[in-house]
């Protein structure tokens, strides 16, 4: 199922990448063009801060035309931009609070602020697919991902609250996280990177 109106032209872009990767600066601006305000909109929903979001932004785009040699591989544009920013809002969150535990109360504080914009529909949207992913896993597998990232419980105490070990419960959040990928991939115009870090927070 595809989001309405959303239209990815996945043949266009990877050729925009190619000419990127040639050095091509109108495909460059193109690119840019294209995703400046959908990345900005996706950073500054998590740091809440204008000023430190459109940094990371031309980071992200930065690093893109510093790398373009790499861009001959990339198969998916948009997938690959977004885990671009997605891995520099992450070293940015990591700044904010070193420590594990801090790391959790800042992501538990940041709500998406509700707003007209595609992409903030779209993650609405994409909370129901999640619901219907989990609904065809085992109970078990369900009741250890709610545990996990709905109730907040470490691995340790969800293996002592479940009777299994600790490592049986790392490879369910694996084995979870990777099929709602999957299924999000088939059924949803949204790339399932962003949902990840929107949703899941993968460490």
């Amino acid at each position: 199922m595809a989001a309405r109106g959303v239209i990815y032209d996945l043949a266009g872009e990877q050729q925009l990448l190619q000419q990127i990767a040639m050095g091509n600066e109108a495909a460059f601006k193109l690119i840019f063009e294209t995703y400046r305000s959908r990345v900005f909109t996706f950073v500054v929903n998590f740091i809440h801060s204008s000023a430190d979001a459109e940094e990371i932004v031309q980071d992200t785009f930065l690093s893109l035309w510093q790398n373009r040699d790499s861009l001959v591989k990339v198969e998916h544009p948009r997938n690959y931009i977004y885990t671009v920013v997605r891995n520099k809002t992450l070293r940015y969150l990591s700044n904010v609070a070193r420590d594990e535990k801090m790391l959790k109360v800042v992501w538990a504080n940041m709500q998406v602020e509700v707003n007209p914009t595609e992409e903030a529909l779209l993650m609405r949207e994409s909370r129901a697919l999640i619901d219907k992913a989990l609904s065809t896993l085992p109970v078990q597998k369900q009741q250890v991902f709610r545990m996990c990232r709905e109730e907040g419980m470490s691995h340790e105490d969800i293996a002592l609250e479940m009777g299994l070990s600790k490592s049986r419960i790392k490879n369910i959040m694996v084995e979870v996280l990777r099929y709602i990928k999957i299924f999000l991939d088939q059924n949803s115009a949204i790339p399932a990177i962003i949902l990840a870090f929107y949703l899941f927070f993968i460490k």
